[in-house]
């Protein structure tokens, strides 16, 4: 194992210092360190953060290895300066079998560039008629603690609430898409002034704010722990802050493109701006901004969604809801927040590596802590080319935007995934 000696770098924004890396932990910080069998890397400039974690990744892997592998998103999250991420249970077959989250997490582990923690779905193929496997998928090499039927809401109060009481014994989290079903039938976007004006049918925003209302009144009569996928409306907002000062066991997520970008998109007609949920508005957004700095909403995560080039390029009512996130999403962060080092790495990685429950991640760099760590330019801009994405695929909605903010380098464990702002392999 490589001996790296990383020079007067900025730890979460502190006074410049130096790392020295060795046998996978941090093995000392300081000025002016030295170590002769040491690799030198100058990081005059740079900062380091803990290595990000992603609560929210789509692998597609098995079964649509055309839009996504486990490696190749492991790949782009390293880019992203990600060291672990956990992979959604929507693939195909289903990840609701201890079988198929093996599988997930065998294959991050044979690509060896992040940690990929594999989600479990909640009910059986997604359908939510009942309950999956769910003490077997926890007990299984993979370890899972996330259980999730993202794409599909949890729609039944009686199944939500068992899958809160199964979870509770071994101390996971049920991860809901909050969407209520039936008053989002045929819904093309975020139903208000911008839907009337093109003639799409809406996606309101009380199907996301009634679901998650229901679900933390379960959660808090089962006092089992509760996470919010990709909130994105003002209304989701406070019904999280009354929950929290209640003190329900509810965390949160909101992604890059939520904190972004709006349902003005739509009028271009370009299906890479149709997702799920959809665009909000413009106040929606500044609703959501102002909880992720008050830790109303808990962490950003990706909601990475690839997709084949016949998912999206199609007229809008066809395509497949879902952006690309792993590759720009700390961008986005700086963008939106600022650099404020010490928020970005709890919401990007303390606070995921927390709700995760992954050991080892999510700490920041100090002596004796394992080296999982990325370093980012910020003073760096760079425009964002889709053909030059580590993702099999292509359906990024910042194609061409000029962002803030570039990933030098990351390391898992001490060994570096991405060097000089490139994949090491």
């Amino acid at each position: 194992m490589t001996v790296y000696l990383i020079r007067n770098v900025s730890v979460v924004g502190g006074a410049p210092t130096d790392l020295l890396i060795r046998d996978g932990v941090v093995a000392e910080t300081g000025a002016g360190l030295t170590a002769p069998d040491a690799t030198v890397l100058d990081a005059t400039g740079l900062v380091a953060l803990p290595g990000l974690v992603d609560l929210h990744t789509h692998l597609r892997e098995p079964g649509r290895e055309d839009a996504e592998t486990v490696e190749s998103g492991s790949r782009a999250a390293a880019l992203g300066g990600y060291t672990a991420v956990c992979a959604m249970a929507n693939t195909s077959p289903v990840a609701d079998t201890a079988g198929v989250v093996e599988q997930v997490w065998r294959l991050g582990r044979e690509a060896g560039l992040v940690d990929v923690q594999p989600i479990g779905a909640v009910t059986v193929g997604l359908a939510g008629e009942r309950l999956a496997e769910l003490g077997a998928m926890a007990d299984s090499a993979a370890r899972v603690r996330i259980f999730s039927d993202d794409g599909h809401c949890v729609a039944d109060p009686k199944l939500m609430r068992r899958a809160l009481e199964y979870v509770k014994a071994f101390d996971g989290v049920v991860a809901q898409h909050a969407e209520e079903p039936r008053l989002t039938e045929g819904a093309q976007m975020h139903e208000g002034e911008v839907s009337t004006r093109l003639g799409l049918t809406g996606w309101p925003a009380v199907a996301e704010e009634a679901i998650i209302a229901r679900d933390v009144l379960l959660a808090e009569h089962v006092g089992s722990r509760l996470h919010i996928c990709h909130v994105s409306t003002a209304g989701s907002v406070e019904v999280l802050r009354h929950a929290k000062a209640r003190g329900v066991k509810v965390t949160a997520e909101v992604t890059p493109h939520h904190l972004l970008l709006t349902d003005e998109k739509a009028t271009t007609y370009d299906p890479v701006y149709k997702v799920n949920p959809p665009l909000r508005t413009a106040a929606d957004i500044a609703a959501l901004r102002a909880a992720l700095a008050e830790g109303v909403i808990d962490i950003v995560a990706t909601d990475h969604a690839p997709h084949a080039v016949e998912d999206k390029e199609c007229e809008w009512a066809y395509a497949r809801p879902g952006m690309l996130g792993l590759e720009t999403a700390l961008s986005i962060a700086l963008d939106v927040l600022g650099p404020q080092w010490d928020l970005i790495a709890e919401r990007m990685s303390r606070a995921p590596a927390r709700i995760a429950g992954l050991d080892g991640h999510g700490l920041d760099p100090a002596p004796g802590v394992p080296a999982n760590l990325t370093l980012v330019d910020p003073a760096a801009r760079r425009v964002i080319e889709p053909a030059e994405l580590a993702s099999r695929s292509r359906n990024t909605p910042y194609a061409r935007m000029t962002l803030p903010g570039r990933i030098v380098a990351t390391f898992l464990r001490g060994e570096p995934t991405v060097l000089d702002g490139k994949a090491v392999r």
